[in-house]
């Protein structure tokens, strides 16, 4: 008889996951009195924008992350279309973040907005179930408190269990996973819960008649080898067991930082598009100094104008944080791409990340902008539409004070006039260029 027991490295719940509902749509609901309730859609705005998050309110019509853009307004035209702003993500995170230290010192950030947390670790803290619960339920009202954003928490014995908890409490729950019970919960769900298994694994689990967790259950583990492969067809056989032993890791590293953007248009003039790969490069060893890192893999990411994606990749001997040496290569790498019929994106990534770097190796080659050096013409306007006042934006009008942009086009720029801590307020319409009006970074309760 197949052994049913759930094979688990811990006897307690003590895996806590936390994912904030909608985030980014949220934190836009709560500081725009006049969309609470409404249909919310943050992401890239232009003809080629895609939707990083909708509100639950969007997503009755069907909205849904890493949906264009196009298809999101033409499912829910009447929702409020917003472009990011980061800074106040980051400071909502940063609150959340700190709240999750306050309960363990393993706390493993996945994104701004979702984390591990390991409770085992903890000081003196109640790990029964009803214990877990009342810690949960207490962490998600302080972070409702401190900042206007609700939280879905699961806990359970092992990180697989508590993400899939945290999924089934939204949106704003909790759900405990009781030790013993992991199989139970997890055997009737399907197969794409379990983390790797995609859309091509799923098509392959499914002509073998695979379609829930239960089912792997019952497959061999030869089986799932032969038809996967040796690391992906045993770590199918633990996880539908519900064994995972990964650890939570507070040390977590970036295996790489990258910048890419999409262009309105398709870019075919190759000193246009050397000068876009140069600032790219730019940004991302501005950020690879600001995490303390260095790198070796320099990858330039090409999409053309008829989707096809390309990647190409340089290794330098040792790793680098010279923006010049990135560029340098970034370029070199731009002039293998048959860029003649247009390309649609652009990234540059650095991986093979390191914490030093080898003084003096490398030496800069070619004719290679210094950071921070003049941009020369303008590359936002050569690629992107006018966006200077982006839908979302927090600004300031001397006269009506704090506001953010409702909409703008043709020369003119519409304001909202409200906070956070503020009725919905009246709507002012303005020259996109009156001295009046400024762009502020953002206005919250969190900061």
């Amino acid at each position: 008889m197949r052994e049913r027991r759930a094979m688990t490295t811990r006897p307690r719940a003590s895996i806590l996951h936390l994912d904030l509902d909608a985030f980014f749509a949220a934190v836009e609901q709560r500081d725009k009195p006049s969309l609470r309730g409404r249909p919310v859609i943050v992401g890239g705005l232009g003809p080629r924008g895609v939707v990083s998050t909708a509100s639950y309110e969007a997503r009755r019509f069907g909205v849904r992350s890493a949906m264009p853009m196009s298809e999101a307004r033409s499912r829910c035209p009447n929702a409020a279309f917003l472009g990011g702003r980061f800074g106040a993500y980051r400071a909502v995170s940063a609150v959340v973040m700190d709240e999750l230290r306050r309960l363990s010192p393993l706390v493993e950030p996945l994104s701004l907005d979702e984390a591990f947390v390991d409770l085992g670790a903890g000081d003196d803290l109640d790990l029964s179930v009803s214990g877990v619960r009342a810690i949960g339920e207490r962490l998600r009202d302080t972070i409702r408190t401190k900042t206007g954003i609700t939280a879905s928490v699961g806990a359970a014995t092992s990180k697989t269990l508590a993400k899939i908890a945290s999924e089934q409490a939204k949106p704003d729950g909790l759900v405990v996973i009781e030790p013993g019970s992991e199989t139970e919960m997890l055997h009737p769900l399907p197969i794409r819960v379990l983390p790797g298994v995609g859309p091509a694994t799923a098509a392959r689990l499914a002509r073998l008649g695979v379609k829930s967790v239960g089912d792997v259950a019952q497959v061999e583990e030869s089986e799932l080898v032969d038809l996967l492969g040796e690391a992906s067809g045993r770590n199918l056989f633990l996880l539908a067991r519900a064994h995972d032993e990964r650890p939570v890791s507070s040390e977590r590293a970036s295996k790489s930082i990258s910048v890419e953007d999409t262009f309105d248009r398709d870019i075919t003039d190759p000193a246009l598009l050397s000068a876009l790969v140069t600032r790219m490069a730019d940004k991302v060893t501005e950020r690879l100094v600001r995490a303390g890192h260095s790198g070796r893999t320099v990858t330039l990411k090409a999409r053309l104008h008829d989707f096809t994606t390309l990647s190409r990749s340089a290794t330098l001997p040792g790793p680098t944080d010279d923006a010049r040496e990135v560029s340098r290569l970034a370029v070199q790498l731009l002039k293998d791409v048959d860029a003649s019929n247009g390309v649609r994106l652009l990234g540059v990534g650095i991986s093979g990340l390191s914490d030093w770097v080898q003084d003096d190796l490398f030496t800069s080659g070619g004719d290679v902008r210094e950071p921070g050096d003049d941009d020369g013409p303008d590359l936002d306007a050569a690629v992107h539409a006018d966006r200077r006042w982006v839908p979302g934006m927090d600004v300031m009008h001397t006269e009506h004070g704090a506001g953010w942009v409702w909409g703008g086009g043709l020369g003119r720029v519409t304001v909202r006039f409200e906070t956070s801590a503020t009725p919905p307020g009246p709507v002012r319409t303005f020259a996109a260029d009156d001295p009046q009006l400024s762009a502020i970074s953002h206005i919250s309760e969190a900061d």
